[in-house]
């Protein structure tokens, strides 16, 4: 039911999105450069670290379906999710071995991931015109994830451990603050929940539409190449010794924010089918621009910047608009179950095989003596290789995807 207040109720999501996606905007880029700088691992295990989000968002139906849809209003769990985090992230600069850094990761990013399935949830629950007010709230991440990039590049370089303490810091103050949203109780209060349930595999049945079968494909087979951006792009940019790379690369949330706005507007118009494509179409246009960087000469920054400048479709016209055709295509009964599906293919089973996959180029394209300039790796063939995959993705795609059966226009009121 949506909440009473709804202005009220706005504001403080909008403070909930900022906080969150500020925590994992002040660590997760520049622990790319903290990994190989300060603590010298190899390609493939920063291609591990980074997959523990992965594991973590594999872990997470587990802790939503059994603890938060039985035991706990999800406003009191968003708390202790929060302040553990927090506890676990300043405890991670005492981990300065592999053996005992992945480990820990692991666990933190197992207690972060639960926090974006409940925000969203609770979200969806108490907006009065989701469709609508959804991605305008969301846009607030963005500028959260800015403002942890911003944060961290004030107070300190890519390469310090004060990255973990700095978003430990912001995800305890989050926990607390997720104490003021609306009460949410749990859904099914001394209920069975039985494995499909939790895993949202009853949604399962949605795949016998063969073009949502295909959409799940896609997103399946782009996060492969997609992982190479976040796992490779900090390692690259300090290799080229980029000054103020964390403030520079907060351009890619800025362009969040105009697509975001954007975004309402280009599904109305155009339909699920162009919005998605165009989104897969921007990563395929990013890898290259960023291929054709490592040897660009001249025009080496701006191809970089054209990559970066390019998220905010890259993201929303993929992540956002998938999230809300699964959302159209759903009925009520396995909505719930079509959204946790979608978020363990993505953050999920997506993530660990595409971080896997980027550490491990990144290490076959290692330099056995690197160049004079400082750079170690291979980097046109590093960024060419998800741009050819993301191109095979884009063909299948353009082929085999249709619109679904047009229903009331997405975010219509409003735009």
């Amino acid at each position: 039911m949506p909440h009473a207040d709804q202005p009220t109720l706005k504001l403080k999501l909008c403070v909930f999105m900022f906080l969150q996606y500020f925590i994992w905007g002040a660590w997760y880029v520049s622990m790319g450069p903290y990994l190989a700088v300060t603590l010298k691992f190899e390609g493939a295990q920063i291609g591990l670290a980074y997959g523990a989000f992965a594991i973590g968002a594999m872990i997470s139906p587990f802790l939503v379906g059994l603890i938060a849809d039985r035991y706990f209003s999800s406003e009191k769990l968003l708390a202790v999710l929060g302040i553990l985090g927090g506890v676990v992230l300043c405890l991670i600069p005492r981990c300065t071995t592999f053996g005992s850094f992945y480990p820990m990761l692991i666990l933190y990013c197992a207690l972060y991931v639960p926090t974006l399935a409940l925000g969203n949830s609770l979200s969806l629950h108490h907006l009065a015109n989701a469709k609508v007010d959804f991605p305008r709230v969301k846009m607030l991440s963005a500028v959260g994830w800015i403002a942890g990039l911003f944060g961290l590049g004030f107070i300190a370089s890519a390469e310090s451990p004060t990255q973990f303490y700095l978003a430990g810091g912001a995800s305890i103050v989050f926990g607390i603050f997720s104490l003021a949203l609306p009460h949410t109780p749990p859904k099914k209060t001394g209920d069975n929940v039985s494995l499909g349930e939790i895993l949202g595999l009853d949604a399962l049945a949605l795949l016998k539409k063969p073009s949502f079968a295909i959409f799940i494909l896609c997103m399946f087979l782009i996060c492969i190449p997609l992982y190479f951006y976040f796992v490779n792009l900090g390692v690259y940019l300090t290799q080229l010794k980029w000054t103020s790379m964390l403030e520079k690369t907060s351009l890619a949330q800025v362009s969040d924010v105009i697509f975001f706005l954007l975004l309402p507007f280009f599904l109305s118009k155009f339909g699920y089918k162009l919005t998605i494509f165009l989104g897969i179409a921007c990563w395929v246009a990013r890898y290259f621009a960023l291929g054709f960087s490592a040897d660009g000469g001249a025009a080496q920054t701006a191809l970089i910047f054209t990559a970066i400048l390019l998220h905010g479709a890259c993201y929303d016209f993929l992540f956002i608009a998938g999230q809300l055709y699964v959302d159209e295509e759903a009925n009520e009964r396995i909505r719930g179950a079509a959204q946790g599906f979608i978020a363990f293919i993505l953050w999920g089973v997506g993530a660990f095989v595409g971080t896997l996959l980027a550490g491990q180029v990144l290490a076959k394209n290692a330099l056995a003596t690197p160049l004079a300039n400082g750079i170690a790796h291979d980097w046109k063939t590093i960024w060419l290789t998800p741009a050819w995959g993301a191109l095979a993705v884009l063909v299948l795609f353009l082929i085999f995807f249709r619109n679904p059966a047009r229903k009331a226009a997405p975010g219509a009121a409003g735009v």
